[in-house]
């Protein structure tokens, strides 16, 4: 019989292996992700999660001013709701990519309901578009079983980040200071153009800090590009 004390720590360590398995962001375990690039370029991607949205578009101006390009992870409840705005992201030269259908956490849930879910924004985002995603982030960062067969079966491959900017809860200064600190080559910041499925979402702290980060990336030297692009690849592998 195991010792009481030895079980204990058995289910410890397993608790611990299955969180990071969830969440981790450079876990491997439930699904293929990247989570960062090479850090030896002086390059960075923004990243923007839950659109598109009313406010969306105010991200895009920003971007086209100061001549950086990022990746939008999409809803594909959203996209149906804002198929023009979906359409605008793509015809300014960013990066679209998979962030479900209706935005549900996707543990403890069945793989033919993960399956679904990122079938339907596949379908919303390629209507919308003309072309499906090859990038998926998943919603909360967390993966589960069933969503690495999910992933090959449509040519999706995870991306999680290096850096969250908490844009949803910090304000504009809060936001930069994280932003700031996770400056580096090949950084993956994660930001949101959207909240969930909220109409008109209030992206005022995204705005804020994001006007002010990218003059600072600028002045160290670093080009603002697509995910794809920062890991140098056009068509990224599914493993």
């Amino acid at each position: 019989m195991i010792p009481e004390a030895a079980a204990a720590g058995m289910l410890g360590t397993a608790g611990a292996v299955m969180a990071w398995a969830v969440r981790g962001r450079s876990s491997q375990l439930l699904a293929p992700s990247v989570w960062r690039g090479p850090a030896d370029r002086k390059q960075v991607a923004l990243t923007f999660d839950d659109g598109p949205s009313e406010s969306t578009a105010a991200i895009l101006d920003l971007l086209d001013r100061e001549s950086a390009r990022a990746t939008f992870f999409q809803c594909g409840r959203n996209v149906e709701r804002l198929p023009s705005v979906s359409r605008l992201v793509a015809g300014a030269g960013h990066e679209i990519g998979n962030h479900t259908y209706s935005h549900p956490a996707l543990y403890l849930r069945h793989p033919q309901f993960i399956r679904d879910e990122l079938d339907l924004a596949q379908q919303a985002i390629g209507q919308a578009t003309g072309a499906r995603p090859t990038l998926f982030r998943p919603t909360y960062g967390c993966r589960w079983f069933g969503l690495r067969a999910a992933q090959r079966d449509l040519g999706l491959t995870g991306v999680m980040w290096s850096t969250i900017g908490l844009d949803w809860k910090l304000n504009g200064d809060g936001v930069l200071k994280r932003l700031t600190a996770g400056i580096r080559g090949g950084a993956i910041f994660c930001l949101h153009d959207g909240r969930q499925t909220e109409e008109k979402p209030d992206i005022s702290a995204t705005l804020d800090a994001v006007r002010r980060l990218i003059p600072l990336l600028k002045a160290q030297g670093y080009a603002m590009v697509t995910v794809s692009e920062l890991i140098c690849r056009k068509t990224l592998p599914h493993a």
